[in-house]
């Protein structure tokens, strides 16, 4: 087997197992990349809700990403929850002395997990302009769903003419693309998300599954997107490929526990082969 490529998940850790690094890790593999993970923060979660987190000391966040660039090589990164200002900063310096960034060697994606999977938020003010200042500028390609548009820019956004207007906004804090990611529309009969390069648009259109069991679904397609870069796929295949991933991972999801179920990476497995017995 030749070198397989790896991508970098800097992300806290769910103790359901449906998003956050998990989530990362399960569609790197899938998805043909080594994963490489920073851990920011340890969650105590379930398909309740989150009920207690700790977070990591921002110098060993810092120190877990330039271990891994260091000896291991990074082909491209995403970070998910950041947990705090100073997190956030540890992440941007440290991401910095490993070429990771836009304008780098390392793509980098900033799926700015800055609302819950009910749309509170999870920064303060300090955490939340961190985010904007220090980050933004420095990603490739920024994915926020809806309640994270309306965090960043303050747009409420309840259709698809108003994403438009939302990247455009987006795109203005700096990052070299925007993907704004649509199921939270949830009248909308299909859900098509939007690339946004600062001149040109790029929708991509695919089913709204009539399922309650979507947890974990922006962070499957971030990743996805991101270990699309990692294989050396443009920003625009890997957006596209980052939405089949995630559509198919709707399609397959199941319920688990008392409420949201998570998303499914079970469709890409190969067909099981063994057999017991002599």
């Amino acid at each position: 087997m030749g070198v397989v490529p790896s991508a970098l998940t800097i992300a806290g850790s769910d103790s359901g197992g449906a998003a956050g690094l998990q989530a990362d890790l399960r569609t790197f593999l899938t998805c043909g990349v080594h994963g490489l993970v920073a851990v920011t923060a340890v969650t105590v979660q379930n398909t309740l809700g989150v009920h207690d987190r700790s977070d990591v000391p921002p110098e060993i966040v810092a120190g877990q990403i330039e271990a891994v660039a260091a000896d291991m090589g990074v082909n491209a990164a995403k970070t998910g929850m950041l947990a705090s200002g100073e997190i956030i900063k540890a992440v941007a310096e440290a991401c910095d002395r490993a070429d990771i960034g836009r304008g780098r060697a390392v793509p980098f994606v900033v799926d700015p997990v800055a609302a819950s999977m009910h749309g509170h938020p999870l920064f303060d003010d300090a955490g939340l302009s961190a985010l904007r200042d220090l980050l933004l500028p420095r990603a490739t390609v920024l994915t926020p769903n809806l309640d994270e548009v309306r965090l960043l820019t303050g747009l409420t956004v309840t259709g698809r003419a108003e994403m438009h207007e939302a990247a455009i906004a987006l795109y203005a804090l700096g990052p070299r693309y925007v993907l704004v990611k649509s199921g939270h529309l949830t009248e909308d009969p299909e859900c098509v998300d939007l690339l946004y390069d600062g001149a040109e648009f790029l929708e991509l259109p695919g089913p709204r599954y009539a399922t309650p069991h979507t947890h974990g679904a922006g962070d499957s397609m971030a990743a996805a997107l991101t270990a699309g870069l990692a294989r050396g796929m443009s920003v625009p295949e890997a957006a596209k490929f980052g939405k089949w991933f995630v559509s198919n991972a709707v399609a397959n999801s199941y319920p688990m526990g008392a409420k949201v179920g998570p998303v499914s990476t079970f469709w890409r497995l190969a067909p099981e082969e063994f057999r017991s017995g002599s």
